[in-house]
């Protein structure tokens, strides 16, 4: 099983990246064939700034690495180090409907969150197709909001499949009793229960809506967000209310499963006010995140290692990429 998923590194990465995907990265690193990269081409949408753009790659390769992904495990590589990428960007643009682009969830989203509708935002799902197609991925780990993308690429991977390929049969994408396809429809894999973690808002948790908690920012300063998420007037006698309540969200994803049901039964009958609660947040914060936050600190110090694993796996992710893009070659006359 090959997996495959990235980030885009357009800020510092925060809870709901590592909740909603990184941890999941850094399970799956043992269960196939891994690749993750760094999405910093997609990034470009929102990052102008040339030298931040590249110390936010650096720092998000970092991330990935002191949370536990193990080079020798895993691929880990800049999307912007792929030259293959841009080529099977286009080429597989040729065939895709503008009708599934103006249609697309995310784009919506952020025109409506005031996002500029330019053309790299427009066709970002077209990239992400790509970084999905170009390794022969079979799943790729994605939050809930990015599953309609991935319905998407299954759909202009049997649309390149039919139109190059004779006798193709969308039904037997493996070529069992026929052609096989010339790029891989993929499918997604969803972690359900914190596939959207809320930011201290109550909204999703997201760089776009300024309401992170981010995992290697100075700590006074995190504690101090976790402090001040958003809360409801509910006295301290009274039980809290669980719906809406990104505070009992995110205690729920953080707090250790030994510990989990204690909380739940005390915030469900009350006597415990909201500052309590948002303590042990911060305790739970401290119990999974200190130990990579001290690894953060020493690779920032090692720049070299860091860019040695990140060449080291592009040239891995090229020779999966490089096949791809020459089948595809050949069968559009190129």
């Amino acid at each position: 099983m090959r997996i495959l998923s990235g980030v885009q590194s357009s800020g510092q990465l925060h809870l709901g990246n590592y909740y909603g995907a990184l941890r999941q990265f850094v399970a799956m690193q043992n269960e196939g064939e891994a690749l993750y990269f760094i999405a910093n081409l997609h990034a470009l949408n929102s990052v102008r700034d040339p030298v931040q753009a590249k110390k936010l790659t650096f720092d998000t390769a970092v991330a990935f690495l002191a949370l536990g992904l193990d080079p020798s495990r895993a691929v880990l590589f800049r999307q912007s180090d792929i030259p293959e990428v841009p080529e099977l960007y286009w080429i597989l643009g040729t065939v895709v409907p503008v009708s599934n682009l103006e249609r697309a969830h995310s784009y919506k989203d952020k025109i409506d969150k005031g996002q500029s509708p330019d053309f790299g935002l427009f066709a970002y799902p077209v990239l992400m197709a790509v970084d999905i197609m170009l390794y022969d991925s079979d799943v790729v780990p994605v939050g809930k909001d990015q599953v309609q993308h991935l319905e998407f690429a299954r759909d202009w991977a049997t649309k390149f499949n039919v139109t190059y390929v004779p006798k193709y049969d969308p039904a037997d994408p493996e070529g069992k009793k026929g052609p096989k396809g010339l790029l891989k429809p993929p499918r997604a894999l969803v972690q359900e229960e914190t596939a959207l973690i809320p930011g201290v808002d109550g909204q999703k948790m997201s760089k776009t809506y300024g309401n992170t908690i981010e995992l290697f920012a100075e700590i006074k300063a995190t504690e101090k967000k976790m402090m001040g998420i958003k809360t409801d007037s509910t006295a301290v006698e009274s039980p809290k209310p669980v719906e809406g309540s990104a505070l009992y969200q995110l205690l729920k994803v953080m707090a250790p499963a030994s510990e989990w049901a204690a909380l739940d039964a005390s915030w469900r009958q009350g006597g415990q006010g909201y500052g309590y609660y948002k303590k042990k947040l911060v305790e739970c914060f401290h119990v999974t995140f200190d130990g990579p936050r001290k690894r953060y600190e020493e690779l920032q110090a090692d720049p070299a290692e860091v860019e040695r694993i990140l060449k080291a796996g592009a040239a891995k992710a090229r020779e999966y990429a490089a096949p791809v893009l020459a089948r595809v070659r050949t069968a559009v006359g190129l």
